[in-house]
């Protein structure tokens, strides 16, 4: 193991791995505003909107990751659209990870005690009123332990877009393995930070997790 080669390739792995953290945010708020409406829509009692929901997550839920980034980079040129590395990387985890966090909303929102809509329907609050004042901010606390997993899945999962010429952590230490054939050293490197970011969000929520917690 080279230790002097890891130190002089190390800025540049840490630039990727600002990359790779940037990118799972983005994707993160942009997954949970989508999960948000796709929850909403799940437990629409109107059909038709229910099923169209439906649809969306069993699409997105039930094909691989890589397929759909590969799909939204590679296919999509052919019927006309063309995204950069970086916007077919957010447009792929987003859609992806709205999938994922409908159901988690979802699964808090059914969680909420019956009581607590019927007791704003009898205050007189419309449906968006008790969905944004009362259902959600509680809905929060219930979900933050699933959207802690999912955020520490989809910071993982970002290294799949090193497949379609982003770069991020994973595609930066490919890169200079295979200029230098350092391959051991740019892998453990790439590693170790992997296991570094994920263990400071954990330890992120699970902090914000024990704050919430005064509040029950």
């Amino acid at each position: 193991m080279n230790i002097e080669f890891i130190l002089s390739k190390l800025p540049f792995l840490l630039q990727g791995s600002i990359m790779t953290i940037q990118l799972t945010v983005v994707t993160l708020i942009i997954g949970t505003f989508l999960g948000i409406i796709l929850a909403l829509l799940k437990i629409s009692k109107i059909k038709i909107i229910n099923l169209l929901a439906t649809f969306y997550t069993w699409v997105f839920r039930g094909t691989p990751l890589i397929l759909q980034l590969f799909f939204f980079y590679y296919a999509l040129p052919i019927l006309g659209i063309t995204f950069s590395p970086f916007t077919a990387a957010v447009v792929g985890l987003s859609l992806n990870c709205g999938a994922y966090m409908a159901e988690i909303i979802r699964g808090g929102i059914l969680a909420i005690d019956k009581g607590q809509f019927e007791a704003s329907k009898a205050l007189g609050y419309t449906y968006f009123q008790t969905m944004t004042k009362i259902v959600l901010p509680q809905t929060i606390r219930i979900i933050l332990p699933p959207v802690g997993n999912e955020f520490i899945a989809m910071l993982k999962d970002t290294s799949l877009v090193s497949t379609i010429a982003m770069v991020e952590l994973m595609r930066t230490a490919t890169q200079i393995s295979s200029a230098t054939f350092k391959y051991t050293e740019m892998l453990f490197s790439a590693a170790v930070l992997y296991l570094v970011m994920t263990t400071l969000f954990t330890s992120a929520f699970s902090a914000l997790e024990k704050k919430l917690a005064v509040y029950v």
